[in-house]
C-alpha cells in the first residue's frame, strides 16, 4: 500500500502533558466546546495536504470520525523524538516523500500554515510567525534517517544542523502552545473560540 500523495501530515499527540494541572489531559480541555486536539487536527485536515497520521500515546483520542491513520507510540514516555519516529516510520513504510509535522497542543496553527509549509520543495522548512520559527515543520524523506530516536526535542537538532538549508515560510495563525492551565486561560481570554 502506498499513500495517494507524496506528502503526509503528522500530528504529534502522544505526550503526558504533565505541566497541565487540571484533572484532565490538556488535549481534552475544550475551547468553544471542542477539545484542543480536535481544533489542531481539524486545522490540519482543512489544509488537504495529503494523508494524515496522528501519533497517540498517553491519552486515548476518539479518532473514528476522522479520516486519519492512528499510530500508537508505546514509548511516548521516552520523549517527543519517539513519537516523531513512530509517525515517520509509518510514513516510510507507505513510501511518503516528505512529512509536515505539527503538535496537537497548538490549535492556532492555521490551515494556510500547513498548506504553505507543505507546498515548498525545500528539504527542510518551518513556518515563521513574526520572524520566529515554529510549527509546522517540513522534512524531506532524505533527512529522516538523521532524526533522533530518543529525547524530547523532535527535529530541533536537525534544524540546527541544516540551518543553512532551512526555508522559513511566513504564516498566519498562532504557534501558541497550551501547556498549562494558565495558557488555556490566556487563550480563552483572548478569544473563546479561536486563536489569541
Amino acid at each position: 500500500m502506498t499513500f495517494e500523495g507524496p506528502t503526509v501530515g503528522i500530528l504529534l499527540a502522544a505526550g503526558a502533558g504533565t505541566r497541565f494541572t487540571a484533572n484532565e489531559h490538556k488535549l481534552h480541555a475544550t475551547i468553544g466546546g471542542v477539545a484542543v486536539w480536535q481544533h489542531s487536527l481539524q486545522q490540519l485536515l482543512a489544509a488537504h495536504i495529503g494523508p494524515t497520521i496522528v501519533v497517540t500515546g498517553a491519552t486515548p483520542l476518539e479518532l473514528d470520525p476522522y479520516e486519519v491513520h492512528e499510530v500508537h507510540n508505546p514509548d511516548w514516555a521516552h520523549g517527543q523524538a519517539t513519537s516523531l519516529l513512530a509517525g515517520i516510520t509509518f510514513a516510510q513504510h507507505h513510501q511518503a516523500a516528505a512529512a509536515v509535522i505539527g503538535l496537537a497542543d497548538q490549535p492556532g496553527i492555521s490551515p494556510e500554515a500547513w498548506q504553505r509549509v507543505a507546498s515548498t520543495d525545500a528539504v527542510i522548512a518551518t513556518a515563521s510567525y513574526g520572524g520566529e520559527p515554529g510549527h509546522p515543520v517540513r522534512i524531506d524523506a532524505s533527512l529522516w534517517p538523521q532524526l533522533p530516536k530518543t529525547g524530547d526535542f523532535g527535529a530541533r537538532a536537525l534544524l540546527r544542523k541544516y540551518e543553512h538549508l532551512v526555508e522559513r515560510i511566513p504564516c498566519s495563525g498562532s504557534p501558541f502552545d497550551i501547556d498549562t492551565t494558565k495558557d488555556l486561560d490566556e487563550w480563552l481570554k483572548q478569544s473563546p473560540t479561536s486563536s489569541p
